[in-house]
Parts: structure tokens; sequence; C-alpha cells
């Protein structure tokens, strides 16, 4: 396919991100970012700029690309300012829509999600005062798209899904950020989530956030590791070089139970950053390493299971994030097998190291307790 020589679409849509024909053109640089290929990507979307200086759409995409880039580590603060930047390019290019057209939904939805994924890196950063003003933005821009005469193409739908569900979802889970929503119409979650699914299965631009969206609340808060598992299966299939499906996928086949194919998938993992594969690094690293060692601890396959747990050691202290979960039961893990083995001392400083490491409600932090006391470690 040639990459964007001819970005032409109807020719005059009523919203560019309806455009059919150009997103016929666009979609080896999209398919490009989401499979971790950024060069083939921005090509693609630098020419869509030239093609387009005054919308708003190449700048988000050139900004979505940074934000895969973050999103594999979010502790990774290098790719924060260009982020930034095209994020604050398409405000000015979508306000500059909207000051012509305050009927323009398509404005209202890039300004909502140009605000909205500021939001979510100064959230990463815990720069509360900026993340608050990006969110209270981004909602009222969210309230503004909704809706409308274009009988909710899937691509403005998104931010119907967002506003419903998480317009429930923040205060129920952050009370402090009430006030942030207080002034909006209460959203509806069953409503978000289902609008969700349409997006997912029907968008172009939006379809793989919708995606990610879905397999995160399917996991957590929705208590449906089924449907979670499928989408980040699907999602690994088709951009099989995105780490962070890929370790998705891996996470779920875990939480059904199926390890073996965790196992598969977890070693592959770790064999990509062994290789130095682009995207692959010391975060996907401590899911991996300790699925594949909870596989041979299953097993009993005590050394194979106890190298893995070291290795999750090693990828936690790499990636600074030793209060993890993955790090603390790599530890609790390898301490109980010290204990067995009848050396006192290397247990009892593992969980030692559990303790000091983990918050005293963490639930490692109380078995580490109990296992010391019924232990006499």
């Amino acid at each position: 396919m040639a990459l964007l020589e001819d970005i032409g679409g109807e020719e005059n849509p009523k919203y560019l991100l309806m455009d059919k024909g150009l997103q016929f053109r666009i979609t080896e640089a999209v398919n490009s970012m989401y499979n971790f290929d950024f060069a083939t990507a921005e090509r693609g979307f630098k020419v869509m700029q030239y093609n387009y200086p005054d919308h708003p759409l190449p700048y988000f995409l050139m900004g979505l690309s940074e934000w895969w880039k973050i999103a594999i580590d979010t502790e990774n603060k290098q790719f924060d300012a260009r982020f930034l930047d095209y994020m604050d390019q398409t405000i000015n290019k979508a306000e500059a829509m909207y000051k012509n057209d305050p009927e323009n939904k398509e404005a209202a939805f890039f300004l909502a999600g140009a605000y909205g994924f500021q939001g979510r890196l100064y959230s990463e950063r815990k720069s509360w005062t900026k993340a608050t003003f990006a969110g209270k933005n981004a909602l009222k821009y969210l309230e503004l798209s909704k809706g409308g005469e274009e009988d909710m193409n899937p691509e403005l739908l998104l931010g119907d899904a967002l506003f419903n569900y998480f317009s429930v979802w923040i205060p129920e889970n952050y009370p402090l950020l009430k006030p942030v929503v207080a002034f909006f119409p209460k959203g509806n979650k069953e409503l978000g989530l289902r609008q969700l699914e349409d997006v997912a299965k029907n968008a172009f631009y939006a379809r793989i956030e919708a995606q990610y969206f879905l397999f995160r609340l399917y996991a957590s808060e929705e208590r449906k590791p089924f449907e979670a598992l499928e989408i980040t299966q699907y999602l690994h299939q088709k951009y099989p070089n995105n780490p962070y499906f890929h370790r998705f996928f891996a996470r779920q086949l875990y939480t059904v139970g199926r390890s073996v194919e965790s196992r598969d998938v977890s070693l592959e993992i770790l064999r990509r950053i062994d290789e130095n594969q682009y995207g692959y690094e010391a975060n996907s690293g401590r899911y991996a390493a300790f699925f594949a060692a909870q596989y041979f601890d299953k097993v009993g396959q005590r050394e194979m299971a106890k190298k893995y747990y070291l290795k999750t050691l090693e990828y936690g202290e790499e990636s600074e994030t030793q209060d993890s979960g993955y790090y603390l039961f790599a530890l609790i893990h390898l301490g109980k097998m010290a204990n067995e083995e009848g050396d006192k001392d290397t247990a009892k400083a593992y969980f030692k190291e559990v303790k000091k490491r983990a918050k005293r409600k963490d639930p490692a932090h109380k078995e580490a307790r109990d296992f010391i006391k019924k232990n006499k470690l």
C-alpha cells in the first residue's frame, strides 16, 4: 500500500473523522503505531498533517504515538515533552474549529481527548493541580461532544461512552475528585459499557483505544476475566510487537488458569527482552518472569521456579517497582523455599524485605508477618 501519497477521501465530509477514503489511506499508519512501528506510523501522520494543517486529527495521532511509547513504562519521562506538545497543538487546532463553529462536535471530541490524555499523564506524574484542570476540561468537552445529528458516529461515541462510565466511576472510587464531576449530568455505567463495546466493534480511529479501556475494565472493575482475555488475545494477534498487549495477554491467561499458555507467552516476552526488541523492558519482564515462576512452582520444578522468581526481583529492581505485588510475592515464595530447605536466615531475610517494602495493610505484609511468627524466624 502506498503510504498516503494522495490523501483525499470524500470531497466534503461533514467531519474528517468520518472520511472513509482517508481511513482507508491511513490504515497502514494507524496499524503500524499499535504494532510499535512508530517510524512508519509517524511518516503517515506527518503526510496527513501536511494535507490537513489546520485540523487537530494528525496532531492528535502524533500525540497518541508518543503516548504509546510512554504506556509501556509510565516511569520513563523521555517522551513527556513531545506528547504534551502534540496534545497542546491538538487543543489549539480544535479550539480554532470550535470558536468558528460552537456546534462542531468533532472539535469538542478532540478537545476532550487531548485534555483527557494530558490528564492521564499528569496523574501518572502526580501533578494533581494540572491533572484536575485537564480533567475538568476533558469532562466539559465530553459533555459538549455527546449525542448529535450524526446518530452517534462510533468515533464520537467514544466520548459518550467514557463520560457515561467514568462520571459515575470517578466519584465512586476517588471521593476527593467528586467536585470535578459535581456540576455535570450523572452518567450511566451500564450504558457507557455498552457504548464502549459498540465503539470497539465499529470505530476506526477509536476502536483500539475503546478495546484498551474495555479489557482493563473487564479485568478489574467488571470482573469479567474471560472477556478481557478475548480482547487481549485479539490485540496481541493483530499487533504482535506491542509489548503492552503482549504482557496483558500473558496476565489474562494466568488469571483464568491457562498456565501452560501463560508460561509460553511469558517466556516469549523474556526472550524478546533478552534480544533487546524495542519496547520490551523490565516492566514487561517482571510480569512475565512471575507468571513463568508460578508455572514451574505449580508443577514442582523448584530450581526453574526459583530462577524466575529471582528474575522477577531483578526486573522489579530495574523498574523500581519493589512495592508491586509481583515483586512482593516473589519474595514470599523465595522465602518459603528457603525455609523448606532449612535455610532459616535466608528465609527470614526475604520476609523482612517484604515487611520493609509493603504497606502494613497489604496482604503480602500480613502473610510475611504470619509466616515469621508461625515458623519462628
